[in-house]
């Protein structure tokens, strides 16, 4: 047994350190693993070295800044994680690796009013299929991240009430799905994975605070504070849709007037545009006409844009965010939306933090909520685990004398950085 504050226990804890860092990374140089960590070059160097003999890390030759440098991470075979995004009308499903690689991910249309039942039914099948294409051992799965459209109660892990899964209200969608999938689950909303997604994979790479906007069926934000997600004590930050922009506008599903999600999300706007366009519109179509050209779709997207700077706006006078990524189908549409979006920015938001924003276009498109659930994995797991399931190893076995490991230095909290997708 490890005595608190012993030898061994010190080193231990050295070791999950510089786990932690790589599996939240990705990749690391071991310069890089000793600026997150605190810990001393050597103490790095002897602790690599112990990671890549017990087959829990993979080291390869790389350059930073002209000099050859070796990068670190976790092992491919390690262990593998799912992620599983349900949507307004579909559902996705990606495998990964530990080494941020997916390895498999397929999407299917699911109907919105089906049953939680059958929902899961149709994830469980997906997930099992993927597995099988890997070619995954069903033991090295270590986890699942779980995407749903709407608040989760972060006492009781119930899914809210929502008009989106209407057939989901009450559901404790963690517990359901861990029970038939054997594995420890994680979930969150969409807009939380999104900026998941797009912190570890995408355009929200070096952001230390930010805010993912989504607007599709309704609207919502991911909030990134100081690297870590902000979900709140109740877990329902991030609802910008709620925002009242006019209180004499129309009625919201959730019974104020005006709110910012009554002019932009899909089925209120979609409708503006069936006279003159048809009503087998979706939002992909509105965006790609407007981008092609078509004056009424591109007036629509520059009106979205100048209704959700005014909430960014709000966001910005709140907590002061560094950067903001549009995701979602809208962010194809490029300055046509982003445009809108920095003048009101600029007219409504302080300017000193309007001065401090960027906004950009997520990169990830339909992906940014699947991929966000493996970095809920990722970002979830324990280090133990990982380090127990290599204590057999051949240099864990041989006797060999660990190297000693230091007390001191805690490093700042770790930032994702680019992966391979």
């Amino acid at each position: 047994m490890e005595t608190p504050g012993s030898q061994s226990s010190l080193h231990r804890a050295n070791l999950e350190r510089v786990v932690r860092a790589v599996r939240m990374a990705g990749s690391l140089t071991q310069a890089e693993i000793a600026r997150t960590t605190g810990l001393s070059a050597a103490t790095v160097s002897n602790i690599v070295r112990e990671l890549k003999e017990s087959g829990t890390v993979q080291v390869t030759p790389t350059s930073a800044g002209g000099r050859r440098a070796r990068a670190v991470s976790l092992s491919g075979d390690a262990g593998a994680v799912v992620g599983v995004d349900f949507g307004h009308s579909h559902l996705r499903v990606a495998v990964g690796n530990l080494a941020h690689q997916v390895l498999a991910e397929e999407a299917e249309p699911i109907d919105v009013d089906a049953s939680a039942a059958e929902g899961f039914d149709r994830a469980e099948q997906l997930v099992h299929r993927l597995i099988a294409t890997t070619g995954i051992a069903r033991e090295k799965l270590i986890g699942v991240g779980l995407g749903v459209p709407g608040p989760i109660d972060v006492e009781t892990g119930e899914l809210g009430s929502t008009s989106i899964l209407p057939g989901w209200s009450g559901t404790h969608p963690r517990e359901e799905l861990a029970a038939r999938l054997g594995v420890p689950v994680y979930v969150d909303n969409d807009a939380n994975l999104g900026a998941l997604g797009e912190q570890v994979w995408g355009n929200g790479r070096g952001a230390a605070d930010l805010a993912y906007i989504k607007v599709a069926s309704g609207v919502g934000a991911g909030l990134v504070i100081n690297g870590q997600i902000y979900r709140g004590p109740g877990g329902t930050a991030g609802e910008i849709g709620h925002i009242t922009l006019d209180e004499s506008g129309p009625v919201c599903r959730c019974g104020n007037r005006g709110c910012l999600e009554t002019f932009t999300a899909a089925r209120y706007v979609l409708p503006l545009l069936y006279s003159s366009h048809g009503t087998d519109l979706t939002m992909a179509r509105v965006v790609q006409l407007a981008r092609e050209g078509d004056p009424g779709c591109r007036r629509v997207v520059a009106d979205l844009g100048r209704h959700i700077g005014s909430g960014v706006a709000n966001l910005c006078n709140l907590l002061n965010p560094s950067r903001v990524v549009l995701g979602g189908d809208l962010a194809e549409a490029g300055d046509v939306v982003l445009g809108p979006v920095r003048d009101s920015v600029a007219r409504y938001a302080i300017p000193s933090a309007a001065r401090q924003l960027t906004v950009v276009p997520g990169t990830l498109g339909g992906r940014a909520e699947v991929l966000g659930a493996l970095a809920l994995v990722l970002s979830e797991m324990g280090d133990a685990t990982l380090l127990d399931t290599s204590a057999t190893a051949p240099a864990a076995r041989s006797g060999r004398a660990a190297p000693r490991g230091e007390g001191g230095g805690h490093g700042a909290p770790v930032g994702a950085v680019a992966a391979s997708v």
